[in-house]
């Protein structure tokens, strides 16, 4: 299969001047211990759309003949694609009609909305959104925007290889999250066809990642599940184009796992003042999960922003406790007036903070003159756990 040359995703930057962002890249000082050397942030998160998305469905859209943009298109996306589509088609007066899940978060339906998509909620999974968008297109004639496996799409996508080049140029490694393979592939046919040296790692979820049984393979496998808080990169098997580019040009494929993937989103959102995504950190998280392995100067592609606030909540508060900044514990202590008020004020001169108290005088284990109390306590991270557990075993409670 021919792979995408430098020449077309330089035509494809020409085509996106004054349509898409160069974004920002910053410096991740906090980062830079774990690997020996400067870690750089892409930060796609703050483009158009909230995403890279925009790149590849426009350089896509742009490339169809007038006849086909006259039949409209059609796509099957959860989000970032989806609005990227719209955007897209907006901007180059075409119709855009989106299938959707119907558990789409709520921000990214009305975003694809905003952007001018007729939008229609299909399915429980996303295959089945995708199916339902291909049958649309047979039988109206819209013409179907792949969300990573087209040429078009993939130039689109390196594009922002270029700018990582432009931007840092003594980069060492770059990390792609990776989903279908569009963007990880098209960075790839950038970076390589001018700096073969650079080592370009795609980053997949642990439990969504289809490339390391593809590549061992050496052709697209679909993954019997996917299930991952990373919806952006939960694609259960490849395509044949963007397989070929990352066989062919990517250095290597990680994985990270829930928990980092959830303390990146955390850390990108304390530290770096960022919102991010679960799929957008992916890249923080393997920086998180595997210090040391990648050469420095290291860029990591933050490749998207939109996330529901409602699971942002979730995300912060699962990655407080991967992260230790959460203690649940259960105290057994005498059944006495006074005892609960010096458990707190214990908690209290050791700078914890109080979440919730449950005190139980009823129990089969319990002897006589016994009480429960399981206290849910915000700390400071590790350390200050074992902190408080071993302070309070010391004051005479038994930590259970």
């Amino acid at each position: 299969m021919e792979l995408v040359t430098l020449e077309r995703i330089q035509a494809a930057r020409e085509l996106l001047k004054g349509v898409t962002r160069v974004t920002p890249m910053e410096h991740a000082r906090d980062l830079r211990r774990l690997h020996g050397g400067p870690v750089h942030l892409k930060c796609e998160n703050l483009q158009r759309t909230g995403s890279f998305k925009i790149r590849g469905a426009y350089t896509r859209i742009h490339g169809l003949t007038e006849a086909e943009r006259e039949r409209g298109v059609v796509a099957a996306s959860a989000g970032n694609h989806a609005q990227g589509v719209a955007l897209a088609s907006s901007l180059l007066g075409a119709k855009s009609t989106v299938f959707m899940p119907l558990r789409a978060p709520l921000p990214k339906l009305a975003a694809t909305r905003g952007y001018g998509a007729d939008v229609h909620l299909h399915g429980a999974l996303l295959e089945e959104t995708l199916r339902a968008a291909i049958e649309f297109g047979e039988r109206t004639g819209a013409v179907f925007i792949h969300p990573f496996d087209h040429p078009d799409v993939i130039a689109g996508q390196g594009t922002v290889g270029l700018e990582i080049l432009e931007q840092v140029p003594g980069v060492k490694t770059i990390l792609v999250a990776t989903g279908g393979g569009g963007l990880v592939g098209g960075v790839a046919s950038a970076v390589k066809a001018l700096r073969p040296d650079v080592r370009v790692v795609g980053v997949q979820a642990e439990e969504a990642a289809a490339y390391p049984p593809s590549l061992a393979a050496g052709a697209p496998v679909r993954l019997s599940t996917t299930s991952t808080m990373a919806d952006g990169i939960a694609v259960g098997e490849p395509g044949p184009v963007s397989f070929a580019h990352v066989e062919s040009l990517v250095d290597d494929v990680v994985t990270v796992s829930e928990q980092f993937l959830s303390r990146a989103v955390l850390l990108c959102l304390e530290r770096r003042k960022l919102v991010v995504e679960p799929a957008g950190a992916a890249t923080v998280a393997a920086l998180l999960q595997h210090p040391g392995i990648f050469e420095a100067p290291v860029v990591a592609v933050l490749s998207g922003g939109n996330v529901d606030p409602v699971l942002l909540l979730q995300i912060i508060q699962h990655g407080m406790t991967a992260g230790g900044r959460y203690l649940h514990l259960r105290l057994r202590v005498p059944d006495r007036p006074g005892s609960l008020v010096g458990v707190l004020s214990c908690v209290s001169e050791l700078g914890a903070n109080v979440l919730d108290v449950e005190h139980s005088r009823i129990s089969g284990s319990l002897d006589l003159g016994e009480a429960d109390v399981v206290l849910a306590l915000e700390t400071r991270g590790p350390e200050h756990c074992k902190e408080v557990e071993v302070a309070l075993s010391n004051a005479g409670y038994t930590v259970v």
